[in-house]
């Protein structure tokens, strides 16, 4: 039960944080956000813990990436980093569930190609291709 204490209070200290960080009152969160002033309150000082959807208009009324706030309050496991990942989770182009979908494919697929024996980093940059030479024309220089 200690730990759910504790999971309420950093997520309330994180939410008070990133609005200190924006420059906002609690008042103007809680509009954006569309929730009580006392319930957001309640939230910051570890009073009460938000669900999942709370968490998301206090994230959109912040500006930040639900996903971060899922991950201060324990419900989403802390993310693994790389370019592919990295670049997924910043695109603004993108809604919070295309970019879970896009990343579980991409982790689908760094499974299979490690259940394959390939243990190349898929973010490593292509082999150069062989530039054409007098003794290795432009026909066959390309082919590996």
């Amino acid at each position: 039960m200690d730990k759910v204490t504790d999971i309420g209070r950093d997520i309330g200290e994180y939410i008070r944080q990133q609005r200190n960080n924006a420059k906002i009152s609690l008042r103007q969160l809680s509009r954006l956000a569309g929730v009580s002033n006392p319930y957001l309150s309640q939230i910051e000082r570890g009073v009460r813990k938000p669900s999942a959807e709370i968490l998301q208009q206090i994230a959109k009324g912040l500006r930040i990436s639900a996903e971060a706030l899922y991950v201060q309050a324990g419900i989403l496991d802390v993310p693994t980093g790389g370019p592919v990942p990295d670049a997924i989770r910043a695109d603004t182009g993108l809604t919070e569930r295309q970019k879970q979908v896009l990343l579980d494919v991409y982790e689908s697929f760094r499974r299979e190609s490690t259940a394959a024996g390939n243990t190349d980093d898929p973010s490593d940059p292509p082999p150069p291709r062989a530039e054409p030479t007098a003794e290795r024309p432009a026909d066959i220089a390309g082919e590996e």
